[in-house]
């Protein structure tokens, strides 16, 4: 057994660590499930068929669907006018849930026909829109905003936290001056801020804006975590050696320092993007995320507010924020635990 741990490597530990945490393991393949449902949302909630065949020749809507978002097709005027469900076709092959997150059934007309029934699963809103389908297409919006939003953390933590530690000085006095000046200011009152007066932005645009502000005030935690782990590394002989044999400073940081300093900052990257979704989601219940006709689980928990006797309107929205912030507290916690050497002797 010892010899076990003296010859895997740091990454073989932390993942034997990690996988001795049930909640954590469970948490990782909710979160991957997650993201199947967010990349293919389309092909699981959809107003188009997969695939069809009309008058002997075969169309597949949602695979042009995708080109035409990655600007690399465009529909013809008959496609961008048709209505797809009740068009006449050889065969067709629709999704599990034939609606999209905007699609208005109009065979909803009662506050009782909006209650969950064979054909909608999981009821609709006050205009009769889908809610799975609302939920399968808020997950794209909602690991994109956390994962796009703490990516821009991490490259800013990242990048100021490694200048700060290993050239100290006047450098690192400046980085943490400025790290004291962001940690200062309420972040989630400064996104409303902003957010409130761009208003009139385009969805796209004011999506961006929210990854940006939220990566933007976020960073803080990271450079932090890797100063103090820059600081640690940048004593150690190897680097000394390094040094003496004239390795650029970029290459020391980049090949030698970062890869041992960056574990931690795993560790707040999991609970950055929980804190990113909750942001998006508190910030649409209010009324200034995305626009209202944008459907987010933030949007139907602000939708519900107008209708508490619809309890499935606010019930599975809500369930999907507590999960998902769950799933990635989760992780943290269990990559927190799994990069710990004090329990290295647990193994």
């Amino acid at each position: 057994m010892a010899n076990d741990q003296r010859s895997q490597t740091y990454f073989e530990y932390v993942r034997r660590q990690y996988a001795r945490n049930r909640l954590g393991v469970v948490a990782l393949w909710l979160v991957i499930a997650l993201g199947v449902v967010a990349v293919f949302a389309d092909f699981l909630a959809n107003d188009k068929p997969i695939i069809a065949q009309q008058r002997g020749k075969l169309h597949f809507p949602i695979f042009k669907q995708y080109a035409v978002g990655l600007g690399i097709a465009q529909w013809d005027e008959s496609e961008r006018r048709a209505n797809w469900k009740t068009l006449e076709y050889d065969w067709a092959v629709f999704p599990p849930i034939p609606y999209t997150a905007e699609t208005v059934d109009p065979m909803v007309h009662r506050s009782r026909d909006r209650a969950p029934s064979a054909r909608h699963w999981l009821g609709t809103d006050d205009i009769g829109r889908d809610i799975l389908a609302g939920i399968i297409h808020g997950t794209r919006t909602a690991l994109s905003i956390g994962f796009i939003a703490m990516g821009i953390a991490l490259a800013i933590g990242i990048m100021l936290g490694a200048l700060a530690g290993y050239f100290g000085g006047w450098l690192d006095l400046l980085i943490s001056r400025l790290i004291e000046i962001v940690i200062s200011l309420p972040t989630f009152f400064l996104i409303i801020t902003i957010v409130a007066l761009v208003q009139d932005v385009v969805y796209a645009g004011r999506l961006l804006l929210i990854m940006a502000v939220i990566g933007l005030t976020n960073w803080t935690t990271v450079a932090r975590l890797i100063r103090g782990e820059v600081l640690r590394i940048r004593a150690l002989d190897y680097i000394t050696a390094a040094e003496a044999l004239g390795f650029s400073t970029g290459r020391i940081i980049v090949n030698h320092i970062l890869p041992n300093a960056i574990a931690p900052v795993l560790v707040a990257a999991a609970f950055g993007v929980a804190s990113a979704v909750l942001v998006e989601s508190a910030l649409s219940f209010l009324g200034f995320g995305v626009p209202p006709t944008v459907v987010t689980w933030g949007s139907m928990l602000f939708r519900a507010r107008s209708d508490v006797s619809a309890w499935w309107m606010g019930l599975f929205p809500g369930l999907m924020i507590f999960l998902t912030v769950s799933a990635y507290n989760l992780i943290g916690d269990a990559l927190r635990d799994a990069t710990d050497p004090r329990l290295r002797g647990t193994m």
